[in-house]
């Protein structure tokens, strides 16, 4: 079972994997079509039924990988383990708590069913290159977002000074809504300047918001490029036995002797 619904380098795994990735995508489809009243009010049942049917699923290997893997506690705490326990509870609960008003509506919960789309990523090794690019960039992140929450304040302040309330420019908070809208270079347009300083320093902060984009994005990239090397050298693990750490050109496993995929393959 760890080999199929864990790990990735057997032919069973590969269609586990993309058993449950099909899965994932006709669940998120069933709750889409489950929030147009049109439909859901002449498939009800066939809505119903696919509901728990998928909510069967996802339960069954929620409580596989609970028991497959050597920290069950672990993952339940996980990113993907919250998610997996959050994408099969508003169904349960929508069954125990059908009529406390007091939830306003129980559809609201059913809702949070669209979270089981987040577990897309768990099924592709790419994903996970990149998930660690991020992981390995976070500190420079960081650091990065307090800078532009510095430019930000400053920029809002600058601005506040600059234009004033009578330009629309009202507050502090408010000119930092306008330094965020800017600087992403979305520009609603609901607060523009109207001075001619103000307009300098729109075009500054625009100029500053093409570097914000560009910036995270060259340091998740190197990260991830550093990542995707790693795992084309990783070691490889028997589909038997689970043994880690075998050369790239061995071809059985060191401790079982079974044969083992070529690095091509995984």
């Amino acid at each position: 079972m760890y080999a199929i619904v864990v790990e990735a380098e057997t032919d069973a795994a590969r269609r586990f994997n993309a058993a449950m990735l099909s899965a994932i995508i006709l669940s998120v489809a069933v709750v889409m079509l489950d929030s147009v009243e049109a439909v859901r009010a002449r498939e009800l049942l066939v809505l119903d039924i696919l509901e728990w049917f998928f909510t069967l699923l996802f339960t069954a290997e929620y409580i596989v990988r609970l028991l497959c893997v050597e920290r069950p506690l672990r993952y339940a705490l996980s990113f993907f383990g919250i998610v997996d326990f959050v994408s099969i509870l508003p169904t349960y609960l929508g069954v125990v708590l059908p009529g406390f008003h007091v939830l306003v509506d129980v559809r609201l919960l059913r809702m949070l069913r669209i979270f089981r789309i987040v577990k897309l990523p768990l099924y592709f090794d790419e994903s996970q290159v990149l998930w660690r690019g991020l992981v390995r960039s976070r500190h420079r992140i960081m650091v990065f977002l307090c800078v532009v929450l510095i430019l930000i304040v400053v920029l809002g302040t600058v601005m506040y000074l600059v234009e004033g309330p009578s330009n629309g420019f009202t507050s502090i908070p408010v000119s930092m809504y306008w330094a965020v809208v800017t600087m992403t270079t979305t520009g609603y347009g609901d607060i523009h300047p109207k001075t001619p300083l103000g307009q300098f320093v729109t075009s500054l902060a625009i100029l500053l918001g093409y570097g914000v984009i560009a910036f995270p994005a060259a340091m998740v990239g190197a990260e991830a490029a550093t990542s995707m090397r790693q795992v084309q050298r990783r070691p490889r693990a028997c589909p038997r036995c689970h043994t880690e750490g075998h050369d790239p050109d061995a071809a059985y496993c060191r401790h079982c002797g079974e044969p083992l995929a070529p690095v091509d393959d995984q």
